[in-house]
């Protein structure tokens, strides 16, 4: 495990090294969840079978025993200071819920190769008119968005450059972790087949 310093206090990470790394997946967690999350950690075990070193993050107010999350500007800062940290070149990104939007919203900042989005919340139940698609289509590399079918959070759209994988389930994503291991296997296969072993 790193801790790693912050403009908003340490961050910690906890690392899950692939043998023979080709790359990595860095992943956030979600608003009032940790790391331990078990979409986080499916997609963590599938990432480092797929020879991806892991590296997941959690935030300053994590870390300070908060479970209230940070307005958005200190998250992404947080999350940019680690990435620029860790020992890779072009990772992959993104996260749960909330770190999910962190990592889309940083994409550009962090060069990332390409994000996965776990549960990633379109707008708040209930109010679809406070959409977060524009956080979506900020991201101009390929996207994966895993997503339960009645989730409260809504439901993404496809668009080019961007799969959305629809699952049995609510925003836990706990009900098909078979499919979602499919998902993001095939993903991060695909992304390095396509980016032919470019990334380090």
């Amino acid at each position: 495990m790193l801790e790693l310093p912050t403009p908003h206090g340490p961050a910690r990470v906890h690392v899950h090294e692939a043998q023979d790394a080709r790359g990595a997946l860095v992943l956030g967690h979600g608003a009032g969840g940790g790391v331990g999350a078990p979409d986080l950690v499916a997609a963590t075990q599938v990432a480092v079978e797929c020879g991806l070193t892991v590296y997941l993050v959690e935030q300053p107010y994590r870390v300070a025993g908060r479970r209230s999350p940070a307005p958005a500007a200190q998250l992404d800062a947080a999350w940019t200071a680690v990435v620029s940290q860790l020992p890779v070149e072009r990772p992959y990104v993104g996260g749960r819920s909330s770190g999910a939007r962190v990592a889309c919203r940083t994409a550009a900042a962090t060069g990332a190769a390409g994000v996965l989005c776990l549960a990633f919340p379109l707008h708040p139940p209930g109010k679809p008119e406070k959409t977060r698609l524009p956080e979506l289509e900020l991201v101009t590399v390929p996207v994966l968005v895993v997503q339960g079918a009645s989730d409260p959070f809504g439901m993404p759209p496809d668009a080019p450059g961007r799969r959305v994988v629809r699952l049995k389930g609510n925003h836990s994503l706990r009900s098909d972790m078979p499919g979602l291991r499919e998902a993001v296997r095939a993903f991060l296969g695909e992304e390095a087949l396509d980016r032919g072993g470019e990334q380090r």
